[in-house]
């Protein structure tokens, strides 16, 4: 698709004051953050009756008043003699467009001639036939229909009978870090309060008279609970009965004597302001009383933001709030809502646990995950030709900055915030060097990185012994603990340090206080017996020797690779090519490190290994063009079973550099198309669909669980990402491997 193409949605706008406006301009926002430079994104409004008037933004280049035919016809004819207009998305609800059952919808979609997509915001289930044949016939003039959850899409097949394209996208919600409620309260002056809320615009399908009538027992028990109300009211309910409802409300919470304890917010409010009292609630409510609701955008920001939540069981709900994620409770019955709010207000873990769960759910409902399977569902309906290319993340080192101090990358993070008390390991302060290195590189901004790229080597100097042995923990305070030294520690230390003095790139200072390191900590690989220690170390060899021959580097580089080449011949087999008998974390590193040996010293033996047992991993991990690692929660054992669970970013980091340096060394495109394949793997292209990287932060989840993600971004996880994005970084315009996006 060119830069003057147009993708044009279709639906209600701000400033105009609705859920499907607020929806239609955060779709549109996600899709054109992340594809910009592919395509134009403009906007057909919505009005009602022709006579309100909006001040538009100017991404709105038309409008089309709901009531006036004609304006459909028109609007219709204008958008066919456009050529810039490749496709038209339309977010559907009933009530925004006219006609019965927004009949005039067809008209519209009978004289267009683009490719259509079309959300349906509401499925009504037991439709009369009005409502059949309408939904029917606009379903026959479009290519594709998106729901937000399995309900939607089982009530169409069956209760409609369509046979379109059917895809499930779930709402969209905002990127945010997950953090305790008690961090927010305080900075909103709520401090020391128990706080659940609602928010949406105020009508009387929201039910909640039901919460307000359930809180007199519970402020007996839980003194400073405060309820708050978020949102005003409806502006089509004010102009129809005006303030009725939330006076009645008003009037409730007088009578029930909860002045101190119920607060209306009463406004039309920002997404940050939403975001801001979600994040500062214990619990969310969602009390609506349309038990057909097949989608609450209120419900998926709640959950989104790390939050407990109770509801009523509407269709939404029952898809989403699991015993988990929270209560779902019986509508219009205040004791029920008594007893869900007790229950979790008397619970602190079983709802901090819950308000993690929703966190780790929702991560495959952000808006940049969901403006990218919107992509591809528009990519499913436009000619070859206007196909729309995937934009991958560019490098961000935010949060790699962020968890780094005056002493070094420390370890571990809870959510997005760093854990000092976990201290500083060796083994992420390497990894961190070799992702400036080839940031500095990368960057066109070398400035940003020469202090990460000083910090980093002088936490591996700090580490090292006058004997040149390196140890691996650093505590909070900065003392090195030297009891403890691992294998794997200093082959990673050796990695980074060969990288570094690899890189040409770099200032000859720092390569040679790397070389320096370097020296001193190779003699101490005599030792060292396991295959990944081994395989770091050697891939940090034949860094260095790339630069400085020195023959007793040469000798060292055949020794350790003849050492993997005796553990291959001694634990391989016709079924098991491997160099051990079972396959656990970071295995991509050990081909590929044979791999390095044989571009090093052109030893047929170390390509045959090199590839034979590469391509056997690929065996294991991909599974129906997905890349699916060993998980961590048992591995794989030889004549075992491989275990699914507990995906780490270090695997797939690992595949993408091996199955990357394989196709350097071999040409064979199919190892490179498997090195893009498995780096999708932080970007949903997984068993969850979930997207581990955050592209908020820059920094990474840490693992792929059975049922959700773990939201911490540790040092470990975050690197990994980058060691994957720096290594594609020169094939990143390469038109045949983003299409594989798709």
């Amino acid at each position: 698709m060119s830069k003057d193409s147009i993708i044009l949605f279709v639906g209600t706008y701000p400033p105009r004051e609705c859920g499907i406006a607020t929806f239609t301009h955060d779709i549109s926002k996600a899709v054109k953050d992340k594809y910009s430079k592919e395509f134009a994104v403009k906007i057909l409004a919505m009005n009602k009756n022709g006579t309100n008037i909006y001040n538009y933004p100017k991404e709105v280049i038309m409008q089309m008043s709901d009531n006036d035919i004609g304006d459909y016809i028109k609007t219709a004819r204008k958008i066919n003699k456009n050529d810039k207009i490749k496709l038209v998305c339309i977010q559907h609800e009933f009530g925004i467009f006219g006609g019965e059952y927004g009949s005039y919808l067809v008209t519209f979609l009978e004289l267009l001639n683009k490719p259509v997509v079309i959300t349906f915001h509401s499925v009504i289930p037991n439709p009369d036939p009005m409502l059949k044949k309408t939904v029917q016939t606009i379903s026959q003039r479009c290519g594709t229909i998106i729901v937000m959850n399995k309900k939607g899409k089982g009530i169409l097949r069956n209760e409609y009978g369509l046979k379109t394209d059917i895809a499930i996208v779930p709402h969209g919600i905002p990127t945010v870090p997950f953090v305790s409620s008690e961090r927010k309260k305080n900075k909103m002056g709520l401090k020391d309060k128990k706080i659940i809320s609602s928010f949406g615009m105020i009508n009387r399908g929201k039910g909640y008279e039901y919460v307000i009538e359930a809180l007199p027992n519970l402020i007996n028990k839980f003194p400073d609970l405060l309820y708050i109300i978020v949102g005003e009211t409806h502006p089509v309910v004010r102009k129809e009965e005006g303030e009725e409802y939330r006076l009645m409300l008003e009037r409730k919470v007088t009578e029930n004597n909860l002045k101190k304890h119920v607060k209306f917010y009463n406004k039309y409010v920002l997404l940050e302001e939403i975001v801001d009292y979600l994040v500062a609630s214990d619990i969310y409510i969602s009390s609506g009383l349309n038990p057909d609701q097949i989608t609450s955008g209120t419900l998926s920001y709640a959950m989104g933001a790390g939050r407990a939540v109770i509801s009523t069981p509407f269709l939404h709900a029952l898809d989403y709030v699991t015993p988990e994620r929270g209560r779902l409770v019986k509508f219009k019955n205040k004791k029920s809502f008594e007893s869900a709010i007790d229950e979790l207000l008397s619970n602190d873990l079983l709802r901090n646990k819950m308000g993690k769960n929703n966190y780790a759910f929702t991560r495959k409902m952000v808006w940049p995950v969901v403006a990218q399977d919107y992509i591809k569902i528009f990519n499913k309906n436009v000619s070859r030709k206007n196909k729309i290319v995937f934009k991958i993340p560019q490098i961000n080192l935010s949060h790699v900055k962020k968890m780094t101090d005056n002493i070094g990358l420390i370890q571990f993070a809870n959510g997005i915030v760093q854990d000092k008390s976990s201290g500083y390991a060796l083994d992420d302060n390497a990894r961190a060097l070799i992702v400036a290195s080839e940031c500095y590189s990368i960057f066109d901004n070398k400035k940003e990185v020469i202090p990460l790229l000083k910090k980093y080597l002088g936490f591996i100097e700090k580490t090292q012994e006058e004997n040149g042995k390196l140890f691996n923990i650093v505590d909070e305070n900065g003392n090195v603990i030297y009891d403890q030294w691992s294998d794997d520690a200093l082959g990673r230390g050796l990695w980074g340090l060969g990288s570094v003095f690899s890189n040409k790139d770099l200032p000859i200072n720092l390569r040679k206080r790397a070389q320096k390191i370097f020296d001193k900590a190779i003699i101490h690989m005599e030792d060292v017996s396991f295959p990944k220690s081994i395989s770091f170390a050697l891939i940090g060899l034949c860094n260095y020797n790339s630069v400085d021959k020195d023959q007793k580097y040469i000798k060292e580089l055949n020794y350790l690779a003849d050492k993997l080449s005796s553990m291959y011949k001694e634990n391989s087999s016709k079924e098991w090519k491997w160099f051990e008998k079972m396959l656990t974390y970071s295995n991509g590193k050990v081909p590929e490190a044979i791999l390095y040996a044989y571009e090093a010293t052109k030893n047929k033996k170390y390509l045959d290994i090199g590839l034979e047992s590469l391509d056997f991993l690929i065996s294991i991990t991909f599974e129906n063009g997905m890349f699916v690692p060993v998980g961590h929660e048992g591995w794989f054992y030889k004549d075992g079973q491989k275990a699914y669970f507990d995906q780490q970013p270090v695997d797939a980091a690992s595949m993408v550099n091996a199955l990357k340096f394989a196709h350097k060394l071999t040409g064979n495109d199919d190892y490179l198309e498997k090195a893009f394949i498995a780096f999708q793997w932080f970007l949903g292209r997984n068993m969850l669909n979930c997207k581990l990287y955050d592209e908020k932060t820059g920094g990474c989840f840490d693992g792929l669980g059975k049922a959700s993600i773990n939201f911490n971004q540790g040092a470990e996880s975050t690197l990994s990402y980058l060691l994957a994005r720096t290594t594609i970084q020169p094939d990143i315009k390469d038109s045949r491997l983003t299409n594989l996006f798709f």
